[in-house]
């Protein structure tokens, strides 16, 4: 099984790094448009191949997408990252015509891939991935919903001081500080309700620092993170190439389900060999309904921005 990844930076090289030393998939070709760039990365990640037990081949190019032939999946990273104060949805502009490009360019090589958006802001990315290659809309998936979960996760066990392979919660909606919906009433530690052993106020506090966890991290690294993305696209990549059928949140084309059609929004979705095999339906209350639908109305609003910009 092969993977593409486009933009060998930061987090598309350590997507490529944990994806080999996982063996998820046999082959991954790094590509990015720097000289050289891709294909330095490659080399130091295959020379940890017999520290670390594994046999995936990965090789990089510049620019040369015939690399990049018969891929199964296709992640893309291309773009420039977020700056200090800067917003995902201020690169869209910057970010649209890359990831139309790259799309493209990816199909002329490719069949029928399934790709994977990074690129931010990655609700609207993946809506003009979807568009612009044509593809079924099961086979683009947009992977904001996983890093957000995970960063969720992350919060409620340092509240609890427990482990958080032990903590099953999920962040819908858009993939920005204002339109996540970490769903903090759906959080279970060991199948038990987060309020048998945090305050309300513990609470809200975890939910709020799981919606600026992204520009936490810019402002102390001075760019966007990377190792917390790069291991959520492995774990999207692994869940199709192995078809675990995993629940992961992903931001997908809606056409009916939740009330809404015509975007690409965060919400579970069961994630296998095809891609998006099933959108899991969330008995949502009247509250969360609410601030989904202001979360459907902004990235509604990029969706309009992005269109203006092509």
């Amino acid at each position: 099984m092969k993977v593409t990844i486009v933009g060998a930076g930061n987090v598309g090289a350590t997507a490529a790094d944990v994806i080999a030393s996982r063996s998820i998939a046999s082959d991954v070709t790094l590509l990015d448009i720097k000289e050289g760039f891709a294909e330095g990365k490659a080399l130091d990640i295959m020379q940890t191949a017999t520290t670390r037990g594994f046999n995936t081949r990965v090789v990089g190019s510049t620019s040369d997408y015939s690399k990049t032939s018969n891929s199964d999946v296709v992640v893309i990273t291309s773009g420039i990252p977020r700056k200090p104060g800067m917003t995902r949805e201020e690169l869209i502009g910057i970010n649209a015509k890359i990831v139309k490009d790259v799309t493209k360019s990816i199909l002329e090589y490719s069949n029928n891939p399934i790709f994977i958006v990074v690129s931010n802001p990655m609700d609207s990315m993946t809506y003009l991935t979807l568009n612009s290659s044509g593809l079924d809309k099961k086979r683009v998936i947009g992977m904001g919903g996983a890093l957000d979960s995970s960063r969720f996760k992350t919060y409620i066990s340092l509240a609890l001081n427990k482990p958080a392979n032990d903590i099953h919660a999920m962040v819908i909606g858009g993939h920005g500080d204002t339109t996540m919906i970490p769903l903090s009433r759906f959080a279970k530690y060991n199948g038990l309700s987060l309020s048998n052993f945090l305050s309300e106020s513990k609470i809200d506090e975890v939910v709020k620092s799981t919606m600026v966890g992204g520009a936490t991290l810019t402002k102390l690294l001075g760019t966007s993170a990377w190792y917390a993305p790069g291991s959520s696209i492995a774990y999207v990549v692994d869940s199709v190439l192995n078809n675990h059928n995993r629940i992961i949140p992903c931001s997908v084309y809606l056409d009916g389900e939740y009330g809404f059609s015509d975007i690409c929004i965060g919400v579970p979705c069961v994630i296998g060999k095809n891609g998006v095999e099933k959108i899991i339906s969330l008995d949502l209350n009247d509250k969360e309904k609410s601030i989904f639908s202001k979360s459907v109305d902004v990235v509604n609003s990029m969706n309009q921005s992005l269109l203006n910009h092509l």
